[in-house]
């Protein structure tokens, strides 16, 4: 989407933002009584998200994101003024990148701007933080933080999951996270929710399963989204296995699609996905490789996809920069068609809202 894009022509209304989990909407409702918003070549579809098995066929692959989600929002202060601090992502010497917000007395948190170049926060248990510095020194939104001590067990005693305004009340960890979530052996979590995966159900993954569709793991830990500034994502720690690498590229071989479950997926396989080379699939556009680290990684059309076939997202604002990676997928013309059928369609957007299917080609 070129600077304008979506922004330009698409306004979402404030009553399409899912406020709660869809199974807290009426009773009998399960975490799949989501729709799903499907875009093709044939154009726009509306589907319920359980029809997700009609959709694939035997030899897709769906690729996950692995990654839990940490109560990462924890209450502090700054002196004496009370913030709440939104962990973002740990770093390989132990620092922490941090939001620091102000409380807006409804449970959530409005943006704190201003220099907190070494300033101090104090957290439960005497926790501090030390703010370096900015993460991007252009910028005052994300702090280089250095922990008195090991932070983790203050977010898992005191913290609590990373709410914004649109939502209405506080929920419990437990909403925030997917069924393919695992514990990290090094304790590496989200700071948000990989929310694309959220209306998966172990009863959808054994239907899948069933009909030959595969399920591979990737994990890339998020960081703390730029909910007003809509920046692009900064550096996330990732890991494509051996396993999943392997069967991705075998996959593909055999005329199956890697569907990847959120952005963050696509994120990881694009990191690891290198230019095709002479032994490697006519038109494969790229081998999967086993890799791990770090990724800087943004997906525009210009960059193009290497990696994936599909995707399974959720319904982004118009200035999000993830709509770059999308429109790379689906291309302008069907990204904006099916964004404009989704808001005459009442479609629900964030975490907890519907989910849109990508399948180009």
């Amino acid at each position: 989407m070129k600077a304008g894009g979506l922004r330009d022509v698409l306004r979402v209304p404030e009553e399409l933002s899912a406020r709660v989990p869809a199974e807290q909407r009426g009773p009998g409702l399960r975490r799949d009584d989501v729709r799903l918003l499907v875009s093709g070549v044939g154009g726009v579809s509306h589907r319920a998200f359980r029809e997700l098995p009609e959709l694939l066929r035997a030899g897709d692959v769906l690729v996950v994101n692995t990654s839990r989600t940490l109560p990462a929002a924890v209450d502090g202060r700054l002196g004496a003024e009370p913030v709440v601090v939104h962990f973002s992502t740990r770093a390989d010497d132990g620092r922490w990148s941090v939001e620091v917000r102000r409380p807006d007395g409804r449970g959530t948190t409005g943006r704190r701007t201003g220099d907190l170049t070494w300033a101090v926060v104090t957290l439960p248990g005497g926790l501090r933080l030390v703010l370096e510095g900015p993460v991007d020194p252009a910028g005052d939104r994300l702090w280089w933080a250095r922990p008195s001590a090991e932070a983790e067990p203050v977010l898992h005693r005191h913290g609590r999951p990373i709410r914004y305004g649109y939502t209405e009340r506080d929920q419990p960890l437990s909403a925030y996270q997917s069924v393919f979530a695992v514990p990290d052996a090094d304790g590496f979590g989200s700071a948000e929710m990989p929310s694309a995966a959220r209306p998966f159900t172990e009863r959808l993954v054994a239907r899948l399963v069933s009909r030959g569709v595969q399920i591979a793991p990737v994990s890339l830990h998020t960081g703390v989204a730029s909910a007003e500034a809509h920046e692009p994502p900064y550096p996330e720690r990732f890991a494509v296995p051996p396993s999943t690498a392997w069967l991705v590229n075998a996959a593909r071989a055999g005329g199956g699609r890697i569907v990847a479950v959120g952005t963050t997926v696509v994120r990881a396989l694009e990191t690891a996905a290198g230019p095709a080379g002479p032994a490697d699939p006519v038109g494969s556009g790229g081998v999967v490789r086993a890799a791990a680290g770090w990724t800087d990684l943004v997906v525009t059309p210009e960059r193009g996809v290497r990696a994936v076939d599909g995707l399974l997202t959720g319904l982004h604002e118009p200035e999000a920069s993830h709509l770059l990676m999308l429109e790379a997928l689906a291309g302008q013309e069907l990204l904006c068609s099916s964004y404009a059928e989704a808001i005459e369609q009442g479609y629900l957007w964030h975490e907890f809202g519907d989910i849109q299917l990508i399948l180009p080609h």
